[in-house]
């Protein structure tokens, strides 16, 4: 569990101290207050560039100035460090000595919900197989380098091709690179929404189960396939077979109707039950769980909301929730704490 955060100079904070007791926690005040903020900085205890995906250079309060830094206690007693300073790469220390950010998935599994995913089953691909990756990732930490060395030797695939290079030696070796490392993505996807699945089959909940499926661009023998279409690969300037065009699609299951025509309000609720059955599966494998939902009270009526916390409650895990209003929480009752921020400075 996350027992303490501190943050100094990030975004609109220039220092703020948190201590947390494991319970759901809901964050609440004006809009620009910094809660987003304080969320984003959660995310960031984990691999990747967090719940916006910004670039650190973004996240410091005065750009260019100075740097930004978050540090966190866990439960366990394991300390945290991450931030850059100025013009410099991200920097992750455990427990005082550096580490890989890769390191951080065996730390803590850290799930988010946040407004911009109300598009997700609207939007083009790339934003469900991001959806699809953080999933994975939850499950196997060791995903996001998978996926890095796929798309890195992808992209020198790609600059051979855009050069017109027509050296077949070159080509194979990145090809090779490619079709390994596309294994084990498409088993990590498969195995990731098996185990989401059935913890949505396994739970008595009140949002709706989503089938879920990913579609692949690519044959099983993507070494072979990438050879054979390479002239139509150089004519296109790009890679077109891989699981870097997959995408991932979701049902609703009850009704048979594909997300992407649903409501509004039916969206948010599937995209609820994908994440609270991520986090239902992982703690039942005994990880920690951290869950962060933003502006988690929107599109959802007030019996739904009173579900999600049952639900969050019931499965013990640790939430940080943000809203405008304590209101919004009031189903909550005493089973998790609240934070007041007061708005924006006008100075």
């Amino acid at each position: 569990m996350l027992a303490h955060l501190t943050l100094a100079q990030f975004r609109s904070h220039a220092r703020l101290s948190m201590d947390l007791d494991g319970r759901p926690l809901a964050i609440f005040g004006p809009n620009g207050a910094g809660k987003t903020n304080i969320l984003e900085a959660v995310s960031l205890l984990s691999p990747g560039r967090g719940l916006r995906r910004a670039a650190p250079d973004e996240l410091a309060r005065h750009p260019g100035t100075l740097g930004w830094k978050i540090r966190a206690r866990l439960g366990a007693g394991s300390e945290i460090e991450t931030g850059a300073a100025p013009g410099a790469a991200r920097s992750v220390r455990i427990d005082e000595k550096a580490a890989p950010q890769v390191a951080l998935g065996g730390l803590l599994r850290i799930l988010w919900l946040v407004p911009s995913m109300d598009r997700l089953w609207t939007e083009a691909p790339e934003g469900r197989r991001r959806f699809l990756d953080r999933l994975t990732l939850s499950f196997h930490p060791d995903h996001a380098e998978t996926v890095l060395a796929y798309e890195k030797a992808m992209r020198d695939r790609n600059r051979l091709l855009r050069d017109g290079v027509r050296d077949g030696a070159w080509f194979a070796a990145l090809e090779a690179t490619m079709a390994e490392a596309a294994v084990r993505i498409r088993a990590g996807r498969a195995a990731a929404l098996d185990r989401i699945m059935a913890a949505q089959a396994e739970a008595a909940t009140g949002f709706p189960a989503a089938d879920l499926a990913v579609t692949d661009a690519g044959p099983e023998d993507l070494a072979a396939a990438l050879a054979r279409g390479r002239a139509r690969d150089m004519a296109a300037g790009r890679t077109l077979e891989g699981p870097h065009r997959a995408d991932l699609t979701a049902v609703w299951a009850a009704r048979g109707t594909p997300a992407a025509l649903a409501s509004t309000g039916e969206q948010k609720a599937l995209l609820v039950s994908i994440v609270l059955a991520n986090a239902r599966a992982l703690a039942a494998e005994g990880a920690p769980v951290v869950v962060l939902l933003d502006e988690v009270a929107a599109h959802l009526d007030a019996d739904r909301r009173a579900a999600l916390y049952d639900e969050i409650c019931a499965l013990g895990l640790q939430a940080l929730m943000t809203g405008t209003g304590p209101e919004l929480f009031d189903a909550l009752g005493d089973r998790g704490g609240r934070m007041a921020l007061p708005g924006p400075s006008l100075a």
